[in-house]
């Protein structure tokens, strides 16, 4: 495993981040896994080098959070030994105030996160969406005293247009609050729009790039394999909503096809090209990875030693074509 600093933080992550949105509550979603089948997968990570753990407050409704804080108690010697990363912004609940960034959610949930995870701090703490209803002031400012508070140590944010978070961070910049030092975007070899105005950005002012859904939510795993998952019966309108059919319409069957012999050729799973890519591209810090299998663990970390020539890198991008934004 590699380390690196956090964006321009002094920070160190591993290179793979794990992504614990697979963990929760079966009863919602028959694709997620309690705690007892998620340990062997998170600890596979552990054993890898992966120090970097992602969850939100919304996945399974706060499930994924106490599964994530119970496991790495588990795993772990040391609080210190790992870098914890939760989210706020969606529904918590059904009252007017359960969502949203306002300064009266954001200070409800970090406290109702901290709890679920078991830990009295976050090392990063994401706003999970832009809020249209919220003034930026008004969240940058909550976020700051979060910080302030000793309840997280870094601020990012995830999914919005570039325009949106030049704003915040000018926000905060204004005002002398803490700026965010990651942007969790969505970023793939079948979507790649960020690479139009977010990752400049991101490149140009110092911001670490956590991309999630780094396989397009199972595609590239499979590519060249015809197959169907309980994550694509059960979550499967999310999927066509991201990719549509994958039918070929923005260059996915030929990227797919590609995905999958470059990798027959260098012996490794698609899943590995695919994320080896992703590793190549300027300004990334640490893809999100979603793992129910240990083998998708084991795709993940070989990406890291994967070296991808100019090639090949070309080959696989090439059939790409610009495609609606999708968060």
């Amino acid at each position: 495993m590699d380390y690196v600093r956090l964006g321009n933080t002094g920070l160190k992550v591993s290179r793979i981040c794990l992504g614990m949105m697979s963990y929760g509550d079966p009863a919602m979603m028959e694709w997620l896994l309690d705690e007892q089948r998620a340990e062997p997968i998170v600890r596979r990570a552990a054993d890898g080098g992966v120090t970097f753990f992602d969850t939100a407050d919304m996945y399974s409704r706060g499930v994924s959070e106490e599964i994530t804080g119970s496991l790495l108690r588990k795993i772990f010697p040391r609080r210190d030994d790992y870098v914890l990363a939760t989210k706020v912004y969606f529904p918590m609940g059904d009252a007017q105030n359960d969502r949203g960034l306002s300064r009266k959610h954001i200070l409800s949930a970090i406290d109702a996160s901290l709890t679920r995870l078991g830990t009295d701090h976050v090392d990063l703490y994401q706003i999970h969406r832009w809020d249209e209803e919220t003034p930026i002031e008004e969240t940058m400012e909550a976020l700051h005293d979060v910080v302030r508070a000793g309840k997280a140590r870094y601020i990012g944010a995830s999914s919005m247009f570039a325009w949106q978070f030049a704003k915040a961070q000018h926000t905060a910049d204004m005002h002398g609050w803490t700026r965010f030092v990651t942007m969790q975007g969505h970023y793939n070899l079948l979507y790649r729009e960020e690479e139009r105005e977010m990752v400049p950005l991101c490149l140009d002012q110092g911001v670490g790039l956590i991309p999630w859904s780094p396989l397009a939510r199972g595609l590239l795993a499979r590519a060249g394999v015809a197959s169907d998952t309980s994550r694509q019966t059960g979550d499967g309108a999310r999927q066509r909503q991201l990719y549509g059919d994958a039918d070929g319409r923005y260059g996915e069957a030929a990227i797919l096809e590609r995905a999958a012999r470059t990798a027959a050729e260098r012996g490794v799973a698609p899943a590995t090209v695919a994320m080896a890519w992703l590793l190549s591209r300027p300004g990334i810090t640490a893809p999100i990875v979603g793992a129910t299998k240990e083998h998708h663990v084991d795709d993940a970390l070989a990406a890291v030693d994967l070296a991808l020539t100019d090639k090949e890198i070309a080959y696989l991008e090439e059939p790409y074509l610009p495609r609606p934004v999708q968060m």
